[in-house]
């Protein structure tokens, strides 16, 4: 099953039940994770470490 297919299930769970409030806590879930994921080995280090 490739990524595309799945985001497009997801998407369509999210249509058919009514869920679109869940997108928003999604994304905001996402984009931490690739700041903290991205910013492990830079100068944005210790900023890190005073939000968490």
């Amino acid at each position: 099953m490739s990524n595309i297919s799945i985001l497009k299930e997801f998407w369509d769970f999210l249509k058919i039940k009514k869920k679109l409030w869940l997108l928003p806590i999604i994304i905001i879930l996402v984009l931490t994770g690739l700041f903290m994921v991205l910013s492990e080995t830079s100068a944005i280090a210790p900023l890190i470490y005073t939000l968490f």
